[in-house]
């Protein structure tokens, strides 16, 4: 609890959160399936080609209550063995507590630069969306996510996992809150590789969402399935 309180207490410093009032603060979890790949296997001459497909379920409310699920698909790039350009669509079901159910749908240029040094691997990627929340109300919203990965001398299937990822809305609407700092979302916990093409990570992470006038903090327990082809 430690740990979430400190990370909360940096959200709220870059929200300006000197004024907030913190209306939910509760325990819950997050699950991907996420697989990513060379169209290569279609023809040898998509092999710069990619394909993302993500799945997630997510449950707050001391895990009594399920309030989302994301579907991703996306098309992408690769500039080089480190770049990779995507272009994608989410499907993003929502049913928080006490509100409306929404349907959310998202679609957004992406960029992801890996770079990989002697004291681990650095990942940073940069996500445009432009998310339909209600009706056509539409809100403008990049995220940035810098990742590090470093697996352990002792035993390099398994890894130090940590990232870190900041939501600004570039404008204000009824569904989607107002312009300013949105989110910050905080991991931390480790992996384990089975192989070049399975890995799973298992770990804490916080998420502090600036729904102005309320405050949300969950502390989740994230797990994830990451598949490669």
């Amino acid at each position: 609890m430690q740990a979430g309180c400190s990370l909360g207490a940096i959200a709220l410093a870059l929200s300006g959160g000197a004024h907030a009032d913190m209306t939910t603060d509760d325990w819950g979890s997050w699950g991907q399936v996420v697989a990513e790949g060379s169209l290569g296997f279609i023809d040898p001459g998509l092999e710069k080609g990619r394909l993302w497909l993500e799945g997630q379920m997510r449950w707050d409310g001391d895990w009594r209550h399920w309030y989302q699920g994301v579907a991703r698909a996306a098309l992408g790039y690769s500039l080089s063995d480190r770049a990779t350009v995507w272009i994608g669509y989410s499907f993003v079901p929502t049913q928080n507590a006490g509100k409306p159910y929404l349907a959310q749908q998202d679609v957004w240029p992406g960029f992801r630069y890996v770079l990989p040094t002697e004291f681990g691997t650095f990942t940073f990627r940069t996500m445009l969306e432009s998310n339909f929340i209600r009706g056509d109300q539409v809100r403008y919203q990049p995220r940035q996510m810098f990742r590090y990965l470093r697996p352990f001398d002792f035993e390099p299937r398994l890894s130090l996992i940590a990232w870190d990822e900041v939501f600004v809305r570039l404008n204000s609407t009824p569904w989607g809150g107002p312009a300013g700092f949105g989110q910050n979302r905080a991991f931390l916990g480790g992996g384990w590789s089975f192989d070049p093409a399975l890995r799973v990570e298992l770990g804490y992470m916080n998420q502090y969402i600036d729904s102005r006038p309320n405050q949300v903090m969950h502390n989740l327990i994230m797990g994830s399935l990451f598949i490669n082809f």
